[in-house]
């Protein structure tokens, strides 16, 4: 059981923050070491734009039509997912512990023009502020943090009443540690060798049963795997190895 009053708690591995801090500078390149989560990134995007409109009653023909809605993405890196919320008219504000990353960000959105508030900090600090949101991006972070229930109390204080998270991570099985670590970083080369570390990944019901804890209710779920004749990544049912959700506070 977590207890708010422990002056330890915090969800910052430093190690993960290191690793990825040294990717900083090829968050942009699609063909460099982050390549795979630009092909990533359009069934991410499909996904929360559909979810967002349907539970919001948006118009997704709309050019704009997150405007009026602020967003934060936790673990931005280097912004990848930031400025397409930004472009739909959210105003979007960015976390990530990488003074790296956020760099990285900052340059990138002035180059696109595009307003995003980036910051260097955790999600319990942000948290700490007060801080409210009507849409909390969250993902393939949580596979990633240390503490990530704790991860996942701090991310639930900043939802506003009706808002919406989403969680995308990977699956704590063995078909996840065959495809997601053996063949995606050591046989593929997808992405850099020790990217991930299986014993860090969340079942489905464990996340559940945090999330259902700080009074988000789990609302839609979808696997999404990757084909290869189509060199592209598709929503699925399966979600033995990655998956998404969103979930509704109370």
């Amino acid at each position: 059981m977590i207890s708010d009053s422990s002056p330890t708690l915090s969800s910052l591995d430093a190690a993960e923050v290191e690793k990825f801090s040294k990717l900083a500078a090829v968050w942009w390149d699609p063909k460099g070491k982050m390549g795979v989560l630009h092909k990533f990134n359009p069934v991410r995007l499909v996904w929360i734009k559909e979810q967002v409109c349907a539970r919001f009653g948006l118009d997704p023909l709309l050019r704009e039509p997150f405007k009026g809605l602020r967003f934060l993405d936790i673990g931005c890196g280097g912004g990848l997912l930031c400025e397409p919320m930004a472009r739909l008219g959210a105003t979007v504000v960015g976390v990530d512990p990488s003074e790296k990353n956020i760099r990285t960000a900052q340059v990138h959105a002035a180059e696109m023009e595009l307003a995003i508030d980036y910051r260097v900090g955790k999600a319990e600090d942000l948290a700490d502020t007060g801080e409210q949101f009507d849409v909390i991006l969250n993902m393939e972070v949580i596979e990633h943090v240390g503490m990530p229930q704790f991860f996942v109390k701090s991310c639930c204080a900043m939802i506003k009443p009706g808002g919406l998270m989403f969680v995308a991570t990977l699956n704590r099985t063995l078909k996840s540690f065959g495809l997601a670590i053996i063949g995606a970083e050591y046989v593929l080369g997808w992405l850099p060798k020790g990217t991930h570390n299986w014993e860090k990944f969340i079942k489905p019901e464990e996340l559940r049963e945090w999330l259902s804890g700080n009074g988000v209710t789990l609302k839609a779920e979808c696997g999404v795997t990757y084909h290869p004749l189509a060199n592209e990544w598709r929503k699925a049912k399966d979600i033995d190895v990655n998956y998404m959700v969103v979930a509704q506070k109370s």
